[in-house]
């Protein structure tokens, strides 16, 4: 340890190693009486709380799947790549989907919260980001039917190599296609497992794993938690009529009866986590071919019900709607565009204007991101593929914006961006 004197260069306080404290954190936009040219500060930079939680700029880190973990832990990678986010300033960081339970995780490399032993490293990677002044939550998820398939990168490779074409990963590559699950016995698509219907018996060990898992964040530290009830996952396989159709309670044309689980599974998430915020991520639209509903039958999952299931979250007490789309019909058609799916967030956020509601989907421009919040359209903006471009997109974004923030200490005299 250090025996510099603390006045030369103050340390992150309360904290195992050495960090230089950062003040204001980095990201942050400085006082006017710091830099007179931020009088007037634009939304994309103005902090934003949320049940108690300050968040110092609205950047915030989309989860973003990595397929590098080991039998669930995490690893340094993970510290890595998540470290990088909160060091360039962004506001908020949300981790990857992070299954909870062994056989709900999308590939044998996915990350898991269902044993103890998978604590430490996560909490090793939540305190450095606590360290540089961001926020990070976990992204918790069950893969549903989807379930036990190679990483991406397999995918493609068996594409080129054999004319495979396939998704599934068999028992010999660690996979577990026999105990995949969802809603209904339907396929996601050709190449895909095939899963069993749940029987209430497993509807109960999936909450409770749930549960479970929010008790394991509470001992690493997060500062929030996003549900994954997106991308045809198995909350988002409940939520949709053209992958459940179930004749039971839990599903069918029945709209109340296909929110039941999610709701119920969230209600659960969020009487544990009862002091701190709660995000959850969903399908505005499935990108199906036909329209949502024809008559009394409701054909596809749609905005008309994202609305519907928006002020469900709401009587819950859930904090934030990360609103994306897609992922639940292998034969979608996704009309991919600048800011694709930024309508969607704003058709929720005027139906429901007292929620905080984030926008997602190529939002790839510092400009265009301030326009959304300060249009109303949403009151955060989530990054994934630009920031892996450009990791300095904070940075980069309050240049371009011509607003002074904070750089991490160490980057001082090279930056470009000082006051």
């Amino acid at each position: 340890m250090s025996n510099q004197p603390p006045f030369l260069n103050p340390r992150v306080p309360g904290v195992r190693q050495f960090y230089p404290l950062n003040e204001p954190a980095i990201g942050s936009a400085y006082p006017k009486e710091v830099s007179p040219k931020n009088k007037t500060i634009p939304p994309l930079f103005q902090p934003i709380t949320i049940r108690g939680e300050t968040f110092k700029n609205r950047i915030f880190v989309a989860a973003m799947c990595q397929y590098s973990s080991d039998n669930g832990h995490a690893t340094d990678w993970h510290l890595v790549h998540i470290g990088s986010f909160a060091t360039r300033g962004a506001g908020a960081i949300c981790m990857e989907a992070t299954a909870v339970v062994p056989e709900g995780r999308i590939s044998p490399e996915d990350a898991g919260l269902w044993t103890d032993t998978q604590i430490p490293q996560l909490k090793r990677i939540v305190e450095f980001v606590h360290t540089q002044g961001a926020k990070i939550g976990i992204q918790l998820a069950h893969a549903g039917r989807k379930a036990s398939t190679l990483a991406p990168w397999l995918r493609g490779n068996l594409a080129r190599t054999t004319n495979a074409g396939r998704d599934v990963a068999y028992e010999d590559e660690n996979g577990w296609p026999e105990d995949v699950w969802g809603p209904s016995a339907i396929s996601f698509a050709p190449g895909y497992p095939m899963p069993k219907e749940l029987t209430e018996e497993k509807m109960d060990y999936v909450e409770k794993a749930f549960i479970d898992s929010v008790e394991r964040c509470k001992q690493i530290g997060c500062t929030s938690k996003l549900i994954h009830a997106a991308h045809g996952y198995l909350l988002s396989e409940f939520l949709s009529p053209l992958s459940n159709k179930r004749t039971d309670k839990w599903g069918g044309q029945s709209l109340e009866n296909r929110m039941r689980y999610p709701l119920r599974v969230i209600k659960s998430i969020r009487e544990a986590w009862a002091d701190k915020p709660l995000f959850v991520r969903f399908n505005a639209v499935e990108w199906a071919e036909g329209p949502e509903k024809e008559g009394d039958e409701w054909k596809q999952w749609g905005i008309e019900q994202s609305s519907i299931f928006t002020g469900e979250l709401i009587k819950l007490g859930v904090d934030l709607i990360d609103v994306s789309s897609g992922g639940n019909w292998g034969a979608q058609k996704i009309p991919v565009v600048p800011g694709y799916q930024v309508p969607f967030a704003a058709r929720l956020k005027k139906d429901h204007p007292s929620l905080t509601v984030g926008a997602v989907g190529l939002i790839t421009d510092p400009k265009q991101a301030n326009s959304i919040i300060e249009e109303g359209k949403a009151d955060v903006v989530f990054l994934a593929r630009e920031l892996l471009r450009r990791i300095d997109f904070p940075l980069i974004a309050a240049y371009e914006l011509g607003v002074a923030v904070k750089p991490a200490n160490q980057e001082v005299k090279e930056s470009w961006i000082y006051r």
